[in-house]
């Protein structure tokens, strides 16, 4: 039985990709993220089933004691923007000095131990149908995704086992999880659910050897008009404080641009399975009671049309 570390294990992916491999039922499964109220809650389910431990993956001694007895990392812990890119220095924390620890471990006690690791789309900035190899220019006021770049070269410079995956959008459910609103309306955008984004980690695993040393970009089939998407999320949950602050204060600087390769993977390890049509109607189900903020995003929408 191959024993799986799952780090950021009570995130939006996280979580999925707990439940996936719980389904799958040949794995170990130890899942590691910090303790707070909201991580207890959402692993609180696993607790039978899985390995928690509540840490940080800036613990060296935690993460040497951790890498040491595993076949497999799937490292999702992450500073999200915005917040990674409103206070310099958090993203090189978390992202980068995280990941460096986990790799010295592996580098040291297990370099039979292959890595997936949760890069972002977002480094191609504007580029025009972007894909792994298009040449990424950084924008130095962006620390998110340079934390992400920087990490994947030292992913590349030191482990002889490992995959990245580049994530675009992932649509997760806003009314309990992050969600990227900082988007400009016009622009189109690569997207993934984030039970499709799960599964490409999980499905993974069985195919690492084929994937070993190789970067994909890990999308949707269709891309959409962020503009549609994000009238069909409000009209699906209602209006919320949240969406209402992102748009009117937060700069829309998030980039999610359609890649050209964004099946690769999927020709690989055929990872995709949940459509945008079942995500709404996932949301819809999840806020049936929320009538008076639906009923003022109809307004909402309306007057913005």
């Amino acid at each position: 039985m191959k024993k799986v570390l799952v780090t950021g294990a009570a995130g939006s992916i996280g979580i999925q990709v707990i439940k996936y491999l719980l389904a799958e039922g040949k794995y170990e499964i130890t899942a590691l993220d910090l303790r707070n109220k909201n991580v207890i809650k959402r692993l609180k389910k696993y607790k039978k089933r899985i390995n928690i431990l509540y840490g940080d993956v800036n613990d060296q001694v935690l993460v040497d004691a951790l890498v040491k007895d595993q076949d497999v990392i799937i490292h999702l812990a992450s500073a999200l923007p915005p917040l990674s890119n409103m206070k310099k220095g958090l993203a090189t924390i978390i992202d980068y000095n995280g990941c460096e620890n986990i790799i010295r471990a592996i580098s040291y006690f297990n370099p039979k131990c292959h890595l997936f690791y949760a890069s972002t789309t977002s480094m191609y900035k504007e580029l025009e149908n972007p894909t792994v190899k298009s040449k990424i220019v950084l924008d130095e006021h962006d620390y998110f995704e340079k934390a992400k770049y920087d990490t994947e070269m030292l992913i590349k410079e030191k482990l002889k086992r490992y995959t990245i995956y580049r994530i675009p959008l992932v649509l997760s459910n806003p009314l309990c999880e992050p969600f990227m609103y900082h988007v400009k309306k016009k622009d189109v955008v690569d997207y993934i659910t984030k039970e499709d984004c799960a599964y490409a980690f999980v499905k993974g695993i069985k195919y690492s050897d084929e994937l070993n040393k190789k970067i994909f970009n890990v999308c949707a089939s269709e891309s959409i008009l962020y503009k549609d998407l994000l009238n069909k999320q409000v009209l699906s949950i209602g209006l919320t404080f949240k969406f209402v602050l992102s748009r009117l204060f937060l700069e829309k600087n998030y980039y999610s641009p359609v890649c050209k390769d964004k099946d690769d993977l999927e020709n690989i390890i055929n990872y995709r399975s949940c459509s945008i049509n079942e995500y709404f109607r996932k949301l819809k189900l999840s806020s049936r009671k929320r009538k008076v903020s639906k009923f003022l995003a109809k307004i909402f929408i309306k007057d913005k049309s």
